[in-house]
């Protein structure tokens, strides 16, 4: 919705995990941009080709960047 990529399977998110900083997947407005946490990380999983390691980086990353206490965070990141 933004274009800054002309697709999905153009964006950059792979190479920054695999640069190893800290990404996250959001969904900011999703009546707006049409996607939810979960449809947006399947979106980037089919795009980008992410293995299930990297899909489960992304969802722990967004506990760590969170506002969460780091004890409800650890709490969290230990169900995945």
């Amino acid at each position: 919705k933004l274009c800054v990529f002309k697709n999905l399977k153009e964006h950059n998110l792979k190479e920054m995990l695999d640069e190893k900083l800290i990404v996250t997947v959001n969904s900011d407005d999703p009546a707006y941009f049409g996607g939810y946490v979960n449809k947006n990380l399947i979106e980037c999983q089919a795009a980008l080709n992410l293995s299930m390691e990297e899909v489960k980086t992304l969802i722990i990353n967004s506990f760590k960047s969170s506002f969460l206490k780091e004890e409800e965070k650890s709490e969290w990141i230990e169900q995945l």
